[in-house]
């Protein structure tokens, strides 16, 4: 099974490939105010909200066309819209907005082109 964003694979997934998805830790807000008479401060909890997921590897491809490519469908999902990740051991990160994609490192070779990436993902709705 590959890594997916919505069903589609966009990602290479092998051991050459470095893929890493790290999800942070939800994290809880809430409101602190003073009352007067009230000694002290009053909390209120507002529940969980959102939590980043970074992904990270290599993308390969033949030609830099095939490069240019691939960036272009994988910033297409930069889009506001939610999408749904898929890992390669079935682990499913659903309400992901992509926030960030940024490439670097580029190299060439006889197998073609590979180019670092990560991604950052805010996930809305836990």
């Amino acid at each position: 099974m590959s890594v997916t964003l919505d069903g589609q694979s966009l990602f290479d997934e092998s051991a050459a490939s470095g893929l890493e998805i790290e999800p942070a830790s939800i994290r809880r807000d809430s409101i602190e105010r003073t009352m007067a008479g009230l000694n002290g401060i009053m909390s209120i909890d507002l529940g969980e909200r959102s939590r980043q997921i970074k992904q990270k590897g290599v993308l390969r491809a033949k030609s830099r066309m095939q490069m240019n490519d691939r960036i272009s469908t994988i910033s297409g999902y930069m889009d506001g819209n939610t999408h749904t990740l898929v890992t390669g051991n079935g682990e499913k990160f659903e309400n992901l907005r992509m926030d960030v994609f940024k490439v670097h490192n580029e190299r060439i070779g006889g197998g073609g082109i590979a180019i670092d990436y990560e991604i950052v993902y805010t996930q809305l709705k836990i």
